[in-house]
């Protein structure tokens, strides 16, 4: 059998693929929550240096699946300005990826999506041009250190109305992030090609994922949405929040 990964078994790859799947039905029907369970469970298996790499390509992969599938209900003013600024906040951040430290990062995420979440949130983070831009190279730089920021761009899409043009905005944004990201890594000289097996099979399993959790999407109620979106926001910042602490000197 082909070596999905340097030094994976069959089994656990094979869990992560599953797992793909299952990850992408929860993103795609309550907008996150997949990225950073992903990011757990690869933690456990993959060696360290290699995780964040290859989780941003295969979040690429996913995020980019669902943009794809809901499309005509992304909020392109929003993109601009967070991508342009996430250009800038990809190359900051991986000029320190390799020396900063994670856990100070970790629990300031935690901490700012856990107070974004509960309070209202201002309207010049919906309409600014210059939060805008700011909140993508923040988000960026910070996703190259600690591999899932998709909470931290939550925040900042939180207040569109509209549930299926938040999820397929935060889609876009994830997808455009993982990918300068991806190109970071590249550049660095992170070798791809050895996990591409793994990757293309999580991919298209995410993909599958996707598609069953957009249709699921539309038969939830806008409250029931709302509520369950802020729970899974305020319990991966809970956890974030335990991994800075636990870690601590």
């Amino acid at each position: 059998m082909l070596e999905l990964a340097p030094g994976l078994g069959d089994g656990p790859a094979l869990a992560l693929v599953a797992l793909s799947f299952f990850t992408s039905l929860i993103t795609a029907t309550f907008s996150l929550g997949g990225g950073s369970l992903m990011i757990a469970a690869m933690t456990l298996v993959l060696p360290p240096v290699v995780v964040v790499p290859v989780h941003g390509c295969v979040q690429l992969g996913s995020n980019a699946g669902r943009a794809w599938i809901m499309r005509r209900f992304i909020q392109w003013p929003f993109i601009l300005w967070l991508t342009l600024g996430a250009v800038a906040g990809s190359v900051i951040g991986g000029g320190f990826a390799q020396w900063l430290p994670e856990r100070w990062f970790t629990g300031a995420i935690g901490l700012f999506v856990l107070v974004t979440t509960w309070l209202p949130q201002p309207k010049f983070i919906v309409g600014s041009r210059a939060v805008q831009f700011i909140g993508g190279m923040v988000t960026s730089a910070v996703g190259m250190v600690v591999g899932a920021a998709g909470p931290l761009v939550a925040a900042f899409v939180r207040g569109i109305p509209d549930r299926r043009e938040l999820v397929a905005t935060h889609a876009m944004l994830n997808a455009a992030q993982h990918l300068f990201k991806v190109i970071v890594f590249v550049v660095l000289g992170f070798a791809f090609a050895a996990y591409l097996p793994l990757i293309l099979l999580m991919v298209a399993a995410g993909y599958a994922g996707t598609s069953v959790g957009s249709r699921i999407l539309t038969r939830i109620p806008e409250r029931v949405f709302r509520l369950v979106f802020r729970v899974l926001l305020s319990a991966v910042a809970l956890e974030l929040i335990r991994r800075a602490v636990l870690r601590a000197d």
